[in-house]
């Protein structure tokens, strides 16, 4: 699995491979499995063009004790997490095949726990050939678990979404279940059709203060009454252009209308020398998962080196918003077995919103 850096914009994605992705598997998709990365806490996933991309599922680590693994990224654009190596001793790893016929017990990283991701698809497929690769991602997103992870250094906490959905800036909704996703995938019904709304844009040149913050808004009617309306989010794009002196030092936050603060954009000190900034580089999150996107969504911007002759300096040019989902409640077909399961609070949070 190769990673590269931004200049790996999935968003630039050619038509071809775009037809793979959704009219791959005889028109119900092909599914992309991608590992958020080994960058360590200096780095953010959300900055490789395919980890962000909506059209894959970026899997990181947890060691079995539940804490992050010492080389995991984190980014908002992480939907879930798997097992994998956790020590710094090279004799410790995960046991699987090799080249030549051979074993290993040594595979480590995010490359090792992406490929576990795609074993556990492979069973929900098999319990269930019709599954599209949206149908994927909202498995994952409702049968993944909290159970004990943590982060080893207190930095990204357990949040709730605006619809009941617990996620993490490092490991997304959760570990993944296997026998959860492969149960419920059993009885999935297709969700319905997914729409994207172009739902506002600001053109700036606005300066980003070394030892303050800047907030922009951006209020959307999610595109109602157009062929582009969206009232259930899936992924959101935070498209954004910006100068600095010191790229790494720069930070991105975006809060939906239903209160939920994303992390776009972390500190990243190995990008610190860069000057070379974003250009409409789009941001993504997934926290927002199952929300309703009308309001005021706000962009802050800041730099997190501190200050002093060498603090970083720089300017937004702007940024746009991008809503992805469905028109149709997505999960009004489907009978929750356990009034307790995340199926069960999303849809009835869904169905609150519908008759208020």
């Amino acid at each position: 699995m190769n990673k590269e850096k931004q200049n790996s914009n999935f968003a630039k994605i050619s038509k071809l491979k775009l037809i793979c992705i959704e009219k791959g598997r005889n028109g119900l998709g092909n599914i992309y499995v991608w590992a958020s990365g080994d960058g360590g806490e200096d780095d953010d996933c959300n900055c490789d063009g395919y980890a962000a991309s909506m059209w894959t599922v970026s899997i990181n680590s947890a060691i079995n004790d539940g804490q992050n693994a010492h080389y995991d990224e984190s980014c908002s654009s992480t939907l879930a997490s798997t097992f994998s190596n956790g020590a710094r001793d090279p004799s410790t790893g995960v046991a699987t095949t090799d080249l030549y016929g051979k074993c290993t017990a040594t595979h480590s990283g995010t490359s090792a726990a992406a490929p576990e991701a795609a074993g556990v698809f492979a069973l929900a497929l098999h319990a269930n050939p019709n599954l599209t690769w949206r149908d994927i991602q909202h498995l994952t997103v409702l049968t993944s678990k909290r159970n004990s992870l943590y982060d080893a250094k207190g930095r990204f906490h357990w949040t709730m979404n605006g619809v009941g959905l617990e996620f993490n800036h490092l490991f997304g909704f959760g570990v993944l279940d296997a026998g959860a996703m492969t149960a419920l995938a059993a009885n999935w019904r297709s969700v319905p059709p997914r729409y994207h709304c172009e739902a506002g844009s600001v053109n700036t040149h606005t300066e980003i203060p070394s030892e303050d913050s800047i907030t922009l808004h951006i209020k959307t009617t999610a595109c109602a009454g157009s062929p582009s309306e969206v009232r259930y989010l899936e992924h959101v794009q935070a498209v954004v252009s910006a100068n600095a002196t010191r790229r790494g030092d720069l930070e991105l936050f975006l809060t939906s209308p239903m209160g939920t603060r994303s992390m776009i954009l972390s500190r990243r000190a190995n990008d610190d020398d860069s000057r070379d900034g974003f250009t409409k580089w789009p941001f993504m999150t997934t926290h927002t998962w199952g929300e309703y996107p009308q309001g005021t969504w706000t962009l802050e911007v800041r730099f997190s080196g501190g200050s002093g002759p060498s603090s970083a300096s720089g300017w937004l040019r702007g940024w746009s918003l991008v809503l992805h989902g469905t028109r149709a409640p997505p999960y009004a077909q489907l009978q929750p077995q356990d009034p307790h399961s995340k199926l069960a609070v999303v849809k009835k949070a869904h169905e609150d919103n519908a008759t208020e």
